[in-house]
């Protein structure tokens, strides 16, 4: 498997859960502030994660010879 491939995945994997997590901390808001803001949490250390591995997966910059 192409590493590109991997890290591409598991971005799926990670976006997919940020998604629940934040409609989780978005239904428990109005229960259980306290469940609401754990869940807003886990979801950004996850954002982060996401922003990291975009980072890697970019394209690499082809310099042009002169």
């Amino acid at each position: 498997m192409d590493p590109f491939e991997h890290i591409q995945k598991h971005q799926q994997k990670l976006m997919f859960r940020y998604k629940q997590l934040m409609e989780q901390a978005y239904n428990f808001r109005q229960t259980d502030s306290a469940l609401s803001d754990i869940s807003e949490f886990k979801a950004i250390k996850l954002l982060s994660k996401l922003q990291k591995l975009n980072y890697l997966n970019r394209e690499p910059k082809k310099i042009s010879p002169r």
